[in-house]
């Protein structure tokens, strides 16, 4: 039995906020306590039933490109605008819901968390067999919102999920010296984790599923409103870093970006853009 259920009002699904509420106070000292930084695995969070219509409801992949660097790769993103799945389309609204934010409110001790809108980066993923996305810590701002980044909801969709074919999310200690954390991206497993500089994640290791699969999983993030105390904190872009003793590359543009972003000066910035052009 899930731990959350969707009620139905017409044709339109939604959580209970008392049973949200409820769900997020059970699991409080658990995520709060948890290492290498607050996080919690959940299994069944939602119906594995619903997920599955969910997964066999995802977008072609014709017309869509996909990430393909060192750091990840064979990566596509669907943000709701772009999935023709009224099942999708109504769960993501309702994980942007109030009963939602208040289940991850009270689960946390993070008050006032703002849904995102806009998806960035969020919505439907989908990694092809060889594909990877490396170890890194979250872009820290909302460009487009002006809000900090504090949480991050995965729910996974993938039935019938053996562990030889890895893409296993990892969470490494903030000093990136060793993985704490490895979670297997079986269907209806959820895990939700603080977002900050250092807490770094990712599923590094390229998949070796068969070719006719892929790992697929939800994505939602959470945000609050912006404290006085980041005025003097730099914008962060996605920091991959690379694992000790393994082949993983420096992600130098990046690098660049936040040298630029930190010591040069803003009438300098746009001249040192055209040098470095990442964006």
């Amino acid at each position: 039995m899930s731990v959350l259920h969707l009620s139905k009002t017409g044709t339109y699904l939604h959580f209970d906020r008392a049973e949200c509420e409820a769900a997020g106070e059970t699991r409080a000292a658990a995520y709060q306590s948890a290492s290498p930084f607050p996080h919690i695995v959940i299994d069944e969070l939602l119906d594995p039933a619903m997920l599955r219509q969910v997964a066999a409801e995802y977008p072609s992949l014709e017309g869509f490109t996909h990430f393909d660097r060192d750091q990840e790769r064979l990566k596509y993103q669907f943000t709701p605008e772009k999935i023709p799945s009224a099942l999708t389309r109504n769960l993501l609204a309702e994980l942007n819901s109030i009963a939602f934010v208040t289940f991850l409110e009270k689960m946390t001790g993070i008050d006032g968390l703002i849904p995102d809108p806009h998806f960035s980066g969020g919505g439907l993923h989908l990694t092809k067999r060889g594909g990877h996305l490396g170890v890194h810590a979250d872009f820290n701002l909302h460009g487009e919102m002006k809000l900090e980044r504090r949480l991050n909801l995965i729910v996974y969709l993938n039935d019938d999920w053996d562990d030889s074919y890895g893409g296993h999310l990892e969470l490494w200690d903030t000093e990136m010296k060793a993985c704490e954390v490895k979670v297997a991206p079986h269907i209806g497993r959820a895990v939700v984790f603080s977002t900050s500089l250092d807490s770094y994640h990712g599923h590094p290791d390229p998949l070796t599923c068969p070719p006719e699969r892929d790992r697929r999983s939800i994505a939602t993030y959470y945000y609050t409103a912006f404290d006085e105390k980041l005025a003097d904190v730099p914008a962060r872009d996605t920091n991959f870093r690379p694992r000790p003793g393994t082949g993983d590359r420096i992600d130098w543009a990046a690098r660049a970006h936040h040298f630029i972003n930190d010591w040069v000066p803003p009438r300098l910035q746009r001249y040192a853009r055209r040098l470095n052009p990442i964006r």
